[in-house]
C-alpha cells in the first residue's frame, strides 16, 4: 500500500470516485429579506453614465423599478434577469415599451455586478435626470423672440433614434421646441440625446399626457396644426408660414386617427419612385425634409 508523508498533497480523485457533494453547481446565496425589503423602501439609486455626457442613474428592486416607469421619468434602458419568472419579465417589458425603454436580458451575475447588491431582484433601470419643459414655455420662447410658434410633436414615435433625429432637425430648422406623449413613445433618453448630436439639451421638450388635447390647445392659441400622411396635400401646395405645428406619428402606424382628425389638414411628401414596395420614407428623414421646407417658407 502506498504510504503518504504528513506533509505531502494525497493523489487526485478521479471523477467517478468523488462524492456528488464535491460537484454542486455554485449557488449565490439570497439576500436576508430584511435587507431587500430595505433597500426596496429607499428605492436604490447608484450614479452611472450611458452615452453622451447626460448622467443616468441605476434603479434597482421591483417596486422602484415600477414606480419610476408609471412616473414618467425618462427611462433608457430595463435590465431584466434571465432567471426572471416569464410572467414577470412580460409584465416589465410590456411598461417599459409604454415608455419607449429599451428591454435587456442579463445574466444574474452581470446584474449583480451593476447594482452593487445582490438584492436586485432580478430587475433594474437606467433613469436620466432631465428636466421637461411645459407647453407654455415653449409657447411662451415664441413670444420672447417675437416669432410665430413653430413646434413639432411626435404622436408615438418609439425608436430613440429616430426621436433624437427629429429633434436635430427641430433645431436646426427654427422650431421653438418638441412635445412628447407621457405614454406610447420614446422618452428623452440618453439614447435620444446621443442620437440628436445635443439637440435634445438645448431645444426644450414638453412631456404631455394627451397629444390629442394638446392639439387642441395649440389650435385655441391661434397655432395652424399639420400631420405628415401619405393621404395629405403635397407638401409644395401647402401654406406652411406664420404659426405652425408638424405632427409625426409611429414608425408602424403613422398619426393615429384621433390625432388625424384634431389637426387642421395633412402634408405628404411626393416621391419619385412608386410601386417599388417602398411606400414611405423613414420618420426622421421625412421630419427634415417637411421641417426644412417649413423654415424656408417661414423666411
Amino acid at each position: 500500500m502506498e504510504q503518504f508523508k504528513p506533509n505531502s498533497r494525497p493523489p487526485r480523485k478521479e471523477r467517478s470516485e468523488r462524492s456528488p457533494r464535491e460537484f454542486r453547481p455554485y449557488q449565490e446565496k439570497r439576500a436576508p429579506r430584511e435587507e431587500a425589503s430595505f433597500r426596496e423602501e429607499r428605492a436604490p439609486r447608484e450614479k452611472r453614465t450611458e452615452g453622451g455626457d447626460l448622467k443616468s442613474e441605476i434603479i434597482y428592486g421591483k417596486n422602484p423599478v415600477t414606480e419610476l416607469l408609471k412616473s414618467g421619468t425618462g427611462v433608457d434602458t430595463v435590465l431584466l434577469s434571465d432567471g426572471l419568472a416569464p410572467a414577470v419579465a412580460s409584465y416589465y417589458t410590456a411598461m417599459a415599451k409604454d415608455v419607449g425603454a429599451v428591454v435587456k436580458r442579463v445574466n444574474p451575475n452581470k446584474l449583480r455586478a451593476m447594482t452593487g447588491t445582490e438584492s436586485h431582484q432580478g430587475v433594474a433601470a437606467f433613469a436620466s435626470e432631465i428636466s421637461y419643459a411645459t407647453l407654455d414655455d415653449l409657447l411662451n420662447i415664441a413670444k420672447e423672440k417675437g416669432e410665430p410658434p413653430f413646434l413639432v410633436l411626435s404622436d408615438g414615435i418609439e425608436d430613440p433614434h429616430n426621436l433624437g433625429a427629429v429633434i436635430r432637425s427641430a433645431l436646426l430648422c427654427g422650431a421653438h421646441g418638441v412635445v412628447i406623449p407621457k405614454r406610447g413613445g420614446a422618452a428623452v433618453t440618453p439614447t435620444v440625446i446621443k442620437s440628436s448630436a445635443g439637440a435634445a439639451e438645448r431645444l426644450p421638450v414638453a412631456r404631455v399626457a394627451n397629444i390629442a388635447e394638446t392639439i387642441r390647445r395649440l389650435k385655441d392659441e391661434g397655432v395652424f396644426v399639420y400631420c405628415a400622411d401619405m393621404d395629405g396635400t403635397s407638401l409644395k401646395k401647402t401654406n406652411l408660414t406664420g404659426a405652425v405645428a408638424l405632427v409625426l406619428g409611429s414608425e408602424g402606424s403613422g398619426v393615429s386617427q384621433l390625432v388625424k382628425k384634431r389637426c387642421d389638414g395633412a402634408v405628404r411628401l411626393d416621391m419619385a419612385a412608386p410601386g417599388t414596395g417602398v411606400d414611405s420614407f423613414n420618420v426622421s428623414v421625412a421630419a427634415g425634409i417637411i421641417l426644412y421646407e417649413i423654415m424656408t417658407q417661414r423666411g
